[in-house]
């Protein structure tokens, strides 16, 4: 079965920091382009970054950008999440979603509208 596997999430204090991990099973991520989601209780979803398959490309929305880093190594088939200066606004489950035409722009970030592949998400809570 071809799915997605969030890890690393939990419970930080504000202005901490975290790393999340988003892994493939059955398939590689070679080749497929990455967004990361999240959505917090009583909100939509939100596309919040993205890496291109090639690793040259990054984006972020503007409520994550300078504390987020999105990250990926091929060859160990994994994509990182390294968040900092976290905030409460930012606990929410976290999801990572992969799919081969989804296009990760440069220049205005363009959150994903379809992703063929979805993990079930890992819960990131912001809390002192």
């Amino acid at each position: 079965q071809l799915h997605l596997v969030e890890s690393g999430g939990g419970l930080v204090q504000p202005g901490g920091s975290l790393t999340l991990s988003c892994a493939a099973s059955g398939f590689t991520l070679d080749g497929y382009n990455i967004g990361w989601f999240r959505q917090a209780p009583g909100k939509e979803r939100e596309g919040i970054s993205c890496i291109r398959s090639s690793g040259d490309i990054t984006n972020y929305a503007d409520s994550v950008k300078g504390r987020f880093t999105i990250s990926r190594d091929n060859a160990k088939n994994t994509v990182l999440l390294q968040m900092s200066s976290l905030k409460p606004e930012d606990t929410a489950v976290y999801f990572c979603a992969a799919d081969p035409t989804y296009y990760c722009s440069g220049y205005r970030f363009i959150p994903g509208s379809y992703m063929k592949y979805w993990g079930k998400g890992t819960l990131v809570t912001v809390s002192s």
